[in-house]
């Protein structure tokens, strides 16, 4: 059975040591510290987003970050699908699309009106994972300025 556990200032740790493992995949820079500063700005906030772990077998084997945006595109707020990561040993057992259901879920009680996400272009099964769950490839271009 598989578990959607709001994140709460405990899990910090816990949450950060994934997001590491995480970032690593892709050889993204991590700071520990601001992160742990940014998850309790992240939790005490909750018109930022919503952050959940995921477990299974009363084991944590995941998380889901989920981000609002207001958007007068879409009508109101929408999500954003900051981070879904779930561990190497747990893949391939149908938990990230549990995931996807549970977050499709909650973004309805949220009365969010879209949820955008970023997948790597190399990572295949995750492309894969979210249009067999109704998600679209966007015809526009996802672009960044970076603000020093």
């Amino acid at each position: 059975m598989i578990e959607f556990k709001p994140l709460a200032a405990p899990d910090i740790e816990t949450i950060v040591l994934m997001m590491q493992e995480f970032y690593t995949i892709d050889d993204y820079p991590i700071s520990v510290e601001v992160s742990k500063a940014l998850f309790q700005e992240f939790i005490s906030n909750e018109n930022l987003g919503k952050a959940w772990l995921i477990i299974s077998d009363n084991e944590i084997v995941g998380y889901l970050i989920l981000t609002f945006i207001f958007s007068f595109e879409y009508q109101g707020r929408i999500g954003f699908l900051d981070e879904l990561y779930i561990i190497e040993k747990a893949r391939g057992k149908g938990i990230g699309s549990e995931a996807i259901a549970f977050i499709k879920t909650e973004s309805h009680k949220l009365s969010l009106k879209l949820i955008y996400l970023e997948v790597e272009p190399h990572n295949e099964n995750a492309q894969k994972l979210y249009l067999v769950n109704g998600f679209d490839s966007h015809k526009r271009q996802l672009m960044q300025y970076k603000i020093n």
